[in-house]
């Protein structure tokens, strides 16, 4: 009798091991360059010994609480499949708010306005930039992050989804120069340095979690530098921390801004923040 381990003793296994179904079946069709739908007709298809072996590898690292965006090298955002390694974050459901929150300005609020140009501040994948320029294909995105290696991947990003997007090197609004804008977005690094939901994220890069100290310091370098690279009128828009709201419209009120409002994640909690600069 063959007694190989099959399809349906390898995901056994990974819910043994504490992984979810989903992800177990996701990787294993990744392995096997099967649609998971062919592994619940095949349950009982062997596996060679080399896949055996990347299976056990894939296995521990996800047992791990390594990402399945890593291990499969991609996520989904709002409809787009973005390549994602570990010199980016993996993109959230909760930045879909931001971009959701800049589409409706740039359909709405600016929409009279004869360009809309658009900067997405430490684009990381480029999931903002990329997303709102095939949205709104009119637009004239910049994107910039102090990581090379983070921009190599929003440009290969930007190219397989065919969005033209101007990117630059340098942290925060250095790296735009003197350049003034309609629209501006960034998904900082806004955890606490003590903050405890930091061991769970070992895997992800740790300069585009958190700053250090409270927090804050990204977006108050963000707020701070901000009028000065926005025309009257303009928008600028952040992630931040469930519990850093109100700091953030303290900011934004100190630095001049009006309108200026926050949008809940879909728990509930405080998310984003943004205001109109006057």
């Amino acid at each position: 009798m063959n007694d190989e381990p099959r399809v349906a003793d390898l995901l056994a296994q990974a819910r043994a091991a504490g992984v979810d179904r989903l992800d177990a079946q996701l990787l294993l069709a990744r392995l096997l360059a099967r649609p998971r739908t062919w592994l619940l007709a095949h349950d009982d298809a062997a596996l060679d010994p080399t896949q055996l072996s990347a299976w056990s590898s894939l296995l521990a690292r996800r047992a791990a609480g390594e990402p399945l965006a890593y291990l499969l090298g991609e996520k989904e955002f709002r409809g787009l499949l973005l390549r994602v390694n570990t010199d980016v974050l993996v993109p959230r459901p909760e930045t879909e708010i931001l971009v959701d929150w800049a589409i409706e300005l740039l359909n709405g609020a600016l929409r009279d306005r004869s360009a809309h140009r658009v900067a997405d501040l430490g684009t990381g994948s480029g999931a903002i930039a990329i997303a709102i320029k095939h949205t709104c294909s009119a637009a004239q995105v910049s994107a910039t992050d102090a990581s090379a290696a983070a921009l190599d991947v929003a440009r290969a990003n930007a190219h397989e989804l065919g969005t033209s997007i101007s990117f630059a090197a340098g942290s925060w609004w250095e790296a735009l120069g003197d350049a003034r804008f309609d629209l501006v977005l960034s998904n900082p690094p806004y955890v606490a340095a003590a903050d405890p939901h930091l061991a769970a994220l070992c895997h992800e890069p740790r300069a585009a979690l958190t700053p250090g100290g409270d927090g804050l310091d990204a977006l108050r370098q963000i707020i701070a530098g901000a009028p000065d690279h926005l025309t009257p009128g303009a928008w600028l828009l952040v992630e931040h921390g469930y519990d850093q709201a109100h700091a953030v419209q303290a900011l934004l009120a100190t630095h001049g801004f009006g309108e200026i409002a926050t949008r809940a994640d879909l728990a509930g909690q405080p998310r984003c923040t943004g205001g109109c600069h006057r």
